[in-house]
């Protein structure tokens, strides 16, 4: 399984963050690799377009509001993972002093992918967005 991990401290309160980034539909407003999202199924189901016309679907899974979080999972996208589960979260910083903004993921790379990054199939694989040494971020569409 593999994973990946960001966090950020914004000088801001956690409400304050949580109002502009808890939206499971304002990723357009805080993130420009996706400049457009659609909801479906009574707000469940969001369709994501990034900057390269790549068409993404992700599942709103589990959304607390008073926690100021919600999980999310993929339902179609361009990347070469399966069994992908993320979750944002916003969270006083530890200072007290603003607002720590935390976003986790755990997927299951294609093993045609987990082969090439690792060196160990030196064919190109199917998917052109693989690199040998790519960090797994860079693999799901973050350039962190």
């Amino acid at each position: 399984m593999g994973k990946a991990s960001a966090a950020v401290d914004i000088p801001a309160s956690p409400n304050e963050v949580w109002q502009s980034i808890g939206g499971f539909n304002s990723l357009p407003d805080w993130l420009s690799y996706i400049p457009k999202s659609e909801l479906s199924e009574g707000g469940r189901i969001r369709h994501l377009t990034t900057i390269k016309g790549e068409t993404i679907v992700e599942r709103l899974e589990v959304f607390d509001n008073t926690a100021r979080s919600y999980s999310y999972s993929t339902v179609q996208a361009p990347f070469p993972v399966t069994g992908y589960l993320s979750t944002i979260r916003v969270t006083a910083a530890g200072d007290g002093k603003g607002s720590r903004v935390e976003w986790a993921a755990n997927f299951n790379p294609l093993e045609e992918t987990v082969s090439f990054v690792a060196g160990t199939d030196h064919k190109k694989p199917k998917n052109p967005r693989v690199h040998p040494g790519q960090p797994y971020t860079q693999l799901i569409g973050l350039d962190l």
